[in-house]
């Protein structure tokens, strides 16, 4: 029999009525001989007023105990998903991350998964039960409850994928990772800040990786990860909705004829810029191992030198910048010299297709539309397959629309007029 994973988003879990719907979605898969495992997130806004909860309390929340609080949400999904899935006939059980062996590092908000004993999982499907396992969440190996960071639950869900063998022969032909959300799939960009943006059947993975890095909040980047690592095929669908939705695939060579397959927008970023810093051997590697120690994920790092001294600069989310203020104080202090700046209000606007490998003209477009559209551009960074530039947070969302328009994303690529055979990049 094929192991399913089932993930259920906090919109798709908003109220009773939906965590029924969703529990008989997975009780038709159980019925149809599949064995099935449900990964829930917190329902609707559950995590953000818990977040508010401890505001009201204290402006300097613990870590540790954000973590515990933040656990709760989910918990409360899995004993309500499993309730009605009990309801409907289905024999389940609800487990939290920590029950089901998921072990993490020991950051705490912002955990990353280790290892999962499937003991437990595989106990539970061999007696023909449905388990309804609580995102977000796991264990560090110090026995402290952590959670994984916004969009956890995603990578929870692909990673019990990845250890039952979904996608191989051990998972049972037909076996998939589907992640239930709100929308129909993934898209051409935001449909809610794009209306013309256009759903994916398909998408390669190390396409949809670079999406969910750049702010394609559809799916986490590090749910990407592990599928693209272990193979396990991803479904990302409505859970409304009985339609297929978009399927994340391995590339393949006719994937390069397209050359831009999507645009993204990432709001809510600071650039820190430390100036006058001694110009020496290791600086660096001082400087971003003290902010790997914070688990802040660094982008988009320029270094300019001049004589015995360099200007570093790099753009973090919004939310790792206190940490990370705190971190480069202590490089500043012990390099004896240099000062530092926070600039807040940006965003990122990006393009991405593995099709820039083979063809030119992508930047040129790109950046002739947003400046036709008025929008200043802060700083440029390329790979080989995206393009993203630093902008005005208030003009993100317009430079999301004027760059997918720029590259013709609401049409298929056959009717596509663009072509993008310019002579350079």
């Amino acid at each position: 029999m094929a192991v399913v994973v089932h993930k259920f988003g906090g919109t798709s879990l908003a109220d009773s009525e939906c965590i029924c719907r969703c529990a008989r979605r997975a009780a038709a898969a159980h019925r149809a001989g599949q064995r099935v495992v449900v990964v829930v997130s917190a329902m609707g806004k559950t995590t953000d007023k818990l977040l508010e909860l401890a505001a009201q309390v204290t402006d300097k929340p613990s870590q540790r105990e954000l973590d515990m609080l933040l656990t709760t949400g989910e918990q409360v999904s899995i004993a309500l998903m499993t309730m009605a899935l009990h309801r409907d006939g289905v024999d389940a059980v609800s487990m939290t991350g920590a029950q089901i062996g998921i072990i993490t590092d020991e950051y705490h908000t912002k955990a990353r998964i280790r290892s999962i004993d499937t003991t437990a999982l595989e106990s539970e499907l061999d007696r023909g039960r449905v388990i309804v396992v609580a995102g977000f969440q796991g264990m560090s190996g110090e026995g402290q409850i952590t959670t994984l960071g916004r969009g956890g639950s995603d990578t929870t869900a692909v990673a019990i994928a990845a250890v039952l063998g979904v996608g191989s022969e051990r998972g049972g032909a037909g076996g998939v990772c589907e992640i239930y959300t709100d929308v129909d799939g993934v898209f051409t960009a935001d449909p809610r800040i794009v209306p013309n943006a256009r759903k994916l059947d398909r998408i390669g993975a190390e396409e949809m990786l670079e999406l969910a890095s750049l702010g394609a909040g559809v799916l986490h980047s590090r749910a990407v990860i592990f599928g693209q690592k272990y193979d396990v095929p991803i479904h990302v669908r409505n859970s409304h909705s009985a339609e297929e939705g978009t399927m994340i695939v391995r590339e393949t060579p006719e994937m390069e004829d397209v050359t831009v397959v999507a645009c993204a927008l990432a709001a809510e970023l600071g650039r820190i810029s430390v100036r006058g810093i001694p110009n020496s051997p290791g600086m660096q590697a001082d400087i971003f191992e003290r902010i790997a120690a914070t688990g802040a994920i660094v982008d988009d790092i320029i270094q300019t030198e001049s004589g015995d001294v360099a200007n570093v600069s790099f753009m973090v989310n919004r939310g790792d910048l206190p940490d990370v203020k705190v971190a480069m104080e202590g490089v500043l202090k012990d390099a004896g010299g240099g000062e530092m700046a926070i600039e807040t209000g940006l965003a990122k606007i990006s393009a991405v297709g593995v099709g820039m490998r083979t063809h030119a003209g992508v930047a040129a477009t790109m950046f002739r539309a947003l400046g036709d559209a008025g929008v200043h551009i802060a700083n440029i960074s390329t790979s080989e397959i995206k393009i993203s530039c630093i902008v005005r947070e208030g003009q993100g969302e317009d430079a999301l629309r004027v760059v997918h328009d720029a590259f013709d994303l609401s049409n298929t690529p056959e009717s596509s007029a663009l072509g993008m055979r310019a002579e350079s990049r």
